[in-house]
């Protein structure tokens, strides 16, 4: 028998001391996870209900018994209606086949069933409703793609208000990427990806003189958005991800705990079983479960108390929300394993291991279109670290994407939640809107990372009172939100989750799949209890609800609301916050419970060196991408050009000192750009070059860049008109920060000209 190899002292010594630093690593952090949770579990006293309204006489007290029992009786009949008339609408909507919830009225262009790799997507045309603005060709088109996580499409354009309804008042054609409930026998990911490239070519052929379209993704369609940007980018524009997980092992300790799922679960296997179960199709009413499991106290108990307790005015958005989150959809047992290991697992995407097909991979520094990201703090199911910290595992620093040529900006909202960021109508008329604005611009916007910020108060109509600044960022900035994404237990989830997986594949599966067929996987879809509760109180499925709909009639003919001030509906909503508090306390301790016992679980597997074997793809050392064909061709060409290159060099020269950029700076320069010669006569594609080139020869040589611009200026009257043309588009002085008025000084020392004596 051949023996192991032995190994010297020095390299045993060298793994001890790495496992003992990494064992100790991992104490820590258990330690901290364990006390931040720790006063979750402390008693808090219970909440004692209200006394100042029952210090009434008796006689004051039984008349308001009387009212609130009237009261209380009516809201209940008008409750158990909506609830009848929810359930009839779903029973109908399941029979429709699940149709997209869009509020406004679409056409069909693209049909992705008939297409060489089928899948179940489409690509509708939206017409805008009567008396809106008329759709202009030449501008650029934007397009939606929805989430794929459980529910049906449409809810980027469920409400008049939302970003459907944004594009088209400004006259833009906009475009919607739908899918059915359905999915093609044998689809997968990347027949998704090529055919929303198919989608892009057949809407560039309807406008060939519009840019490049505004593509934009919401909750899980912002990875598909960026993977089409990857593989194809070349058709894009700029994208805009809202609420979009890019980086599924980032998160705050103690408030992100969906990324544990995973891990808890013991791997991915989980979700192959129940893909089996249903005969090779994964019902997606099990993550609208898992969606709502998050926050127990209100979507199992909160908004249907709403509901009843504000039965005459609540009814018809109840209904309106019902119809989107009760039709559930389906999903290859390859399409959902895929997402699983690669995604919510494996995390690839955003460390550039994302396979693309037989030896390629999706790499997110492919993508050359502008970036847009909209996260919020108040989101636990996408939180601001899953959405940006791709940033930080893409690129070393802010340096590269400046050298890259690439522009990011992003936009943090303090507490909309999930839901909100597409649905809301505040967020639809104010962050929406303002993106949109931004959008128009975005081709005078210098490559770096900004944040954008939002201040002000909302005007009307489309000009709104908002003021919108872009304010340049590091990606260390990126690193502070994103939370605790670096630690090594989730890569051992990876690890352990194809071990399991595996011992599925050879134990469970076989048996699983000889047994089930589509007449048990149908039943099982039917008795999933989002589907059961909500047709069992349809009057077609159960007709003992048939009645409540007279009895609410005769309710509202007859009502009879309780005064405000009755003892009793204060009462009945101390009562209403116990029970939310009470599961929402449940909910916390259950999530901190989860917390420590993955950390225990993965951090001590982590502490032994076991973790995933896919090494992430590197980012270059800024000495190295100095190197790149493209560098020194820009670094060649610093003293090429002339009146057009040293009006964006010195913008940007400007902007770099200044540290951002305000909208209305951005819209002076993105006048200037399109509107005045030479730039009206370029083509958008080669102002976007001219900026990119620019804007890198500033970044890696500033100084240099400064110098040379008396040789794109050789005369006096181009000199001045070039820098009147830059003070025109930076404002008056007296608005600047000294950091950009020492730029102009020296801009004027280099160029030789005089101070005017208007500034």
């Amino acid at each position: 028998m051949s023996q192991a190899p032995r190994l010297p002292g020095a390299e045993i010594a060298t793994r001890a001391a790495e496992t003992a630093g990494r064992a100790a690593e991992q104490a820590r952090h258990i330690a901290e996870v364990a006390l931040r949770a720790a006063p979750v579990f402390a008693p808090h006293p219970p909440a004692l209900p209200p006394i100042a309204p029952f210090l009434k006489t008796p006689l004051a007290l039984a008349q308001d018994a009387a009212a609130y029992a009237v009261d209380a009786g009516q809201r209940w009949v008008m409750f158990w209606d909506a609830m009848r008339q929810a359930g009839n609408t779903f029973v109908a909507h399941e029979e429709a086949g699940c149709p997209p919830v869009l509020v406004f009225d679409y056409d069909m262009v693209v049909d992705g069933r008939t297409l060489a790799r089928p899948c179940n997507y489409a690509l509708v045309a939206i017409r805008p409703p009567e008396g809106w603005a008329p759709i202009n060709h030449a501008f650029r088109p934007f397009v939606i793609i929805d989430p794929r996580a459980g529910h049906g499409a449409g809810i980027g354009g469920f409400k008049s208000d939302s970003q459907v309804g944004v594009a088209l008042r400004r006259g833009h054609p906009v475009y919607f990427v739908i899918f059915f409930r359905d999915p093609e026998p044998g689809q997968s990911i990347l027949d998704i990806t090529a055919a929303e490239g198919d989608f892009l070519r057949a809407i560039r052929a309807r406008h060939p003189e519009a840019p490049k379209p505004v593509v934009i993704g919401n909750c899980q369609g912002g990875w598909a958005v960026m993977m089409l940007g990857a593989a194809e980018p070349e058709l894009t524009g700029p994208l805009v991800l809202n609420g979009a997980p890019l980086s599924y092992w980032a998160g705050e300790t103690g408030k992100n705990p969906m990324r544990y799922l995973g891990g808890l679960a013991g791997g991915a296997w989980p979700a192959a079983m129940m893909a089996d179960l249903g005969n090779g199709k994964f019902d997606g009413a099990n993550l609208v479960l898992n969606f709502e499991s998050l926050s127990p106290g209100n979507t199992w108990f909160r908004k249907y108390f709403n509901l009843y307790q504000n039965a005459d005015t609540e009814t018809e958005r109840f209904l309106e929300f019902e119809r989107w989150w009760g039709g559930f959809y389906l999903m290859n047992s390859d399409e959902i394993s895929w997402i699983v290991e690669n995604l919510f697992i494996g995390n690839r995407f955003s460390h550039g291991t994302l396979g693309a097909g037989p030896g390629a991979a999706f790499d997110m520094r492919a993508v050359r279109s502008p970036v847009i990201v909209f996260a919020s703090a108040g989101d636990n199911i996408t939180p601001p670290g899953q959405a940006l910290r791709w940033i930080a595992d893409v690129y070393h620093d802010e340096q590269e994407i400046k050298t890259r040529g690439q522009t990011i900006i992003y936009l943090v909202h303090t507490d909309i939640g999930h839901l909100g960021i597409f649905v809301s109508g505040k967020v639809a008329l104010k962050e929406h809107a303002e993106i949109a604005n931004t959008l128009e611009m975005i081709e005078a916007v210098a490559p770096g990372l900004y944040e954008m910020r939002i201040t002000g108060t909302e005007g009307t109509g489309l000009n709104t009172g908002f003021q919108v600044e872009l304010v340049e960022r590091s990606v260390a900035d990126i690193r502070a939100i994103s939370g605790d994404a670096e630690n090594e237990a989730f890569p051992a989830v990876a690890k352990v989750s194809a071990l399991t997986e595996s011992l599925y594949d050879m134990t469970l599966r076989p048996l699983i799949r000889q047994f089930a067929t589509e007449q048990n996987a149908e039943l099982r879809r039917k008795l999933h209890p989002l589907r059961a509760r909500r047709s069992l109180l349809s009057e077609k499925v159960n007709p003992f609800m048939a009645p409540f709909a007279a009895w609410a009639e005769m309710a509202r003919a007859h009502r009879a609301p309780a005064d405000a001030g009755n003892a009793f509906i204060a009462l009945e909503r101390a009562v209403a916050d116990t029970v939310e508090r009470g599961l929402d306390r449940w909910r916390d301790m259950r999530d901190a419970t989860a917390e420590v016992a993955f950390h225990a679980l993965y951090g001590g597997l982590a502490a032994a060196g076991i973790t995933d074997d896919a090494t992430p793809i590197e980012a270059p050392a800024q000495a190295a991408l100095l190197q790149t064909p493209e560098v020194q061709a820009a670094m060649g060409r610093i003293a090429d050009g002339g009146y057009a290159e040293a009006v964006v060099r010195m913008m940007i020269l400007l902007a770099r000192a200044r540290g951002g950029v305000r909208r209305d700076r951005l819209a002076r320069s993105n006048a200037l750009l399109t509107g005045e010669s030479p730039f009206a006569e370029m083509s958008a594609e080669a102002r976007q070059t001219l900026i990119r080139e620019q804007t890198l020869i500033v970044a890696v040589a500033p100084e240099e860049a400064l110098t040379a611009l008396t040789t794109l200026l050789p005369k006096a009257p181009e000199r001045r008109r070039a820098l009147n043309a830059v003070e025109a588009v930076a404002g008056p002085e007296a608005e600047l920060n000294e950091p950009a008025i020492a730029m102009l000084k020296r801009l004027r020392e280099t160029l030789k000209l005089p101070r005017p004596a208007a500034a």
